[in-house]
């Protein structure tokens, strides 16, 4: 993670300073796994990667010996990698997502591809361990639609349809404490004054989703691969998000006006946003796959397709 971030917020900062019972249980680098902790029932928010599925099942174990429901924030092997380790241990755990990532996950190419890309990550960050990833048991139970609610007791989560990065994401709102789980839709927080906009699908659904997210008025943020934000920092936050997607038009605008060709255009885009530090978060193969979406959603918002 970018130490500028922390300059930025001050030395006391704590990304993983919660401001009620929740636990980070993450292991390994590139996905987040939290558990949220009510006073009758508990669940965990993503699972992490699938190459330290093992760890972040042994670290939730060690936490609680009670897992009541899983919450998916989207399909996407870094989020729900870990599935398949932590149902070996908490069996009777409720997967929930939306209906769109139940459809997804279930698709044999989509399988292939989380393998694939589960395997980058652990040649990546675990080289040297023999990791088998698996796909086994991925599969939502309950499907959430906008607005349901699952209660924990004394906590109530809440899930909205935040669509944008893709089709099936969800952001989570936890109640009392109004703390928002946002999904990548509205961004991620990468330097001192960049957001990244991770957007795969589209545009106009982000912009969407950003709004609904504004008018939850969150007095907390927490943010998929970075953790939570200062609460003072909520509103520049998603007006940098809002700015970073109008600069990224205006860029790809630009390379259009140029006579660029699609693949001259992924060039120096991926020139342009990718840095080594990213590689903490994320292998380069799979920031490049994701460029190349990101370039195509960009595309289409522009020409109005």
């Amino acid at each position: 993670m970018n130490p500028e971030l922390f300059n930025k917020f001050g030395n006391g900062f704590d990304r993983f300073g919660f401001p009620c019972e929740i636990t980070r249980v993450t292991a390994g680098h590139g996905g987040e796994a939290l558990l949220i902790k009510g006073s009758e029932k508990t669940a965990l928010l993503d699972c992490g990667m699938a190459y330290c599925g093992n760890e972040t099942a042994e670290n939730l174990s060690r936490e609680t010996e009670r897992l009541d429901y899983i919450l998916l924030s989207h399909s996407h092997y870094d989020h729900i990698g870990g599935l398949p380790y932590i149902k070996d241990v908490f069996p009777d755990a409720v997967v929930c997502g939306s209906g769109k990532c139940a459809e997804i996950i279930e698709k044999p190419n989509a399988r292939k591809l989380m393998e694939e890309l589960g395997n980058e990550a652990g040649m990546l960050y675990t080289p040297e361990k023999d990791v088998t990833i698996r796909t086994d048991g991925l599969h939502v139970d309950l499907i959430l639609h906008d607005g349901d609610a699952i209660c924990l007791g004394d906590k109530t989560i809440t899930a909205y349809e935040t669509k944008g990065h893709t089709d099936c994401s969800l952001s989570y709102m936890l109640e009392p404490v109004r703390l928002l789980f946002t999904s990548e839709s509205t961004g991620i927080l990468e330097g001192e004054d960049y957001v990244h906009t991770p957007i795969l699908k589209s545009f106009s659904d982000a912009f969407i989703s950003l709004e609904k997210c504004r008018k939850l008025e969150p007095a907390y943020l927490c943010l998929p691969h970075f953790g939570m934000l200062p609460a003072y920092y909520n509103d520049t936050f998603f007006d940098k998000f809002e700015e970073e997607c109008k600069s990224k038009m205006d860029f790809v605008r630009n390379m259009l006006s140029e006579g660029l060709s699609e693949d001259e255009m992924l060039e120096r885009y991926l020139k342009k946003y990718w840095t080594p530090a990213k590689e903490e978060e994320q292998p380069y193969k799979a920031f490049a796959i994701n460029s190349g979406h990101i370039l195509k959603a960009l595309l289409r918002e522009i020409k109005g397709g």
